[in-house]
């Protein structure tokens, strides 16, 4: 089973998800980054692969994405460093990025290397809902890859029942249409979004990202849907003064 169906089987409330650029702050960081978080209660991990245009970041996963690249972060490197990770790490992991850098990579070969490294799941943002069906579908399954698509407060209700048809593992809700770490919290509007997405009562868990920085807009979150997903807050947190062990068992303790 892919352990981002086990972990919904078990979970199915509260669960936290967090983001992270690999090779920031420095380029052998990932895999300590890794343990430290499930070992702090991270119950899922996002691991960004970087790249020069992120479009749907905000300046700080954008700097962590410039700053991965001039420490040598590539594609090559990643897998290395994750390729012994699951003799130690047992939560889902997650690869994070824009569809260039996986074609450049070769498409089989980047599916057969996350399934060698237990990687569980993607989050393409630029990946077409048709052409995943069509070109990626049975190639991500072939591998128990599960591509995650997102969602916004501008999806219609039909968009967001064919997401949730063709969908496994989980729906990442954005919570605007801002890029990340832009926003200062939740509001109104947003809640009410957060409302009509629990009332379509969707078959696929879900799990609401951008804007989500502390405990209180995450128990907000939670109270929507399955759990949420922190990313810039978490960023910002690593680069706090302190050991980056310290900072990461810190944050995480302040969230759960």
């Amino acid at each position: 089973m892919n352990r981002i169906d086990q972990l919904f089987q078990e979970k199915q409330n509260n669960i936290l998800s967090v983001f992270f650029t690999a090779g920031h702050p420095n380029l052998n960081d990932t895999a300590k980054i890794i343990r430290e978080l499930e070992t702090s209660g991270a119950d899922m991990i996002e691991i960004g692969m970087p790249f020069s245009d992120p479009l749907a970041d905000g300046p700080v996963i954008q700097k962590t994405s410039e700053q991965a690249l001039k420490n040598g972060m590539n594609l090559n490197l990643l897998f290395e460093q994750l390729m012994e990770i699951r003799k130690s790490v047992s939560i889902p992991l997650l690869l994070m990025g824009y569809l260039n850098p996986v074609f450049k990579y070769g498409l089989e070969r980047f599916a057969r290397k996350c399934y060698e490294a237990g990687i569980d799941g993607l989050i393409l943002p630029d990946l077409p809902l048709n052409e995943y069906q069509r070109e990626f579908r049975a190639l991500f399954q072939e591998y128990n890859l599960h591509n995650i698509f997102l969602i916004t407060p501008q999806t219609s209700d039909i968009r967001i029942r064919q997401i949730d048809e063709i969908s496994r593992g989980f729906i990442y809700m954005v919570s605007s249409a801002s890029t990340t770490g832009t926003k200062s919290g939740i509001n109104d509007q947003q809640n009410a979004y957060f409302k009509r997405i629990a009332d379509l009562n969707l078959n696929t868990p879900r799990l609401i990202g951008f804007g989500i920085k502390d405990k209180k807009s995450f128990e907000n979150a939670c109270r929507y849907a399955n759990g949420a997903i922190i990313g810039s807050a978490f960023i910002k947190a690593m680069e706090e003064e302190g050991s980056l062990e310290q900072n990461i068992k810190t944050f995480i303790k302040n969230i759960v």
